[in-house]
């Protein structure tokens, strides 16, 4: 530890390019007995992507115009869901056809980003 109490490791940052995929879902959506967005957590872990989020909305619409909101008591168990993914653009694009066979309807985006990585490391 130095005089001004900085430790002698410092945070290394790393840098690279990636693909965002939101996945955009309601909370009642199920696949195979389980809430949908889930079973996308599982399986991106099973397939090895870096990591996943699963954000629950306050209010929304989709294609059909339904809102859903938790201000109305008949339809706050079907929020919106957003499922997000963050990795390198290889392994977002071979994650995708697996998609198909459990989303039955909803919406994904995919947007370029650049993922840093914080780390410890030692000074020089």
């Amino acid at each position: 530890m130095t005089d001004a109490g900085v430790s002698e490791e410092e945070t290394v940052r790393t840098g690279s390019a990636g693909l965002r995929l939101r996945i955009f879902i309601h909370e009642c959506m199920r696949h195979q007995h389980q809430p949908l967005y889930a079973a996308l957590v599982e399986l991106a872990r099973r397939e090895g992507l870096a990591g996943a989020t699963v954000f629950r909305g306050i209010e929304g619409y989709g294609q059909h115009r339904h809102l859903h909101t938790n201000r109305l008591l008949d339809v706050s168990d079907d929020l919106p869901m957003i499922v997000e993914i963050v990795d390198t653009t290889e392994a977002i694009r071979r994650f995708l056809p697996l998609l198909d066979a459990l989303i039955p309807h909803g919406i994904a985006t995919l947007s370029p980003v650049h993922i840093l990585k914080y780390r410890a490391g030692t000074r020089q």
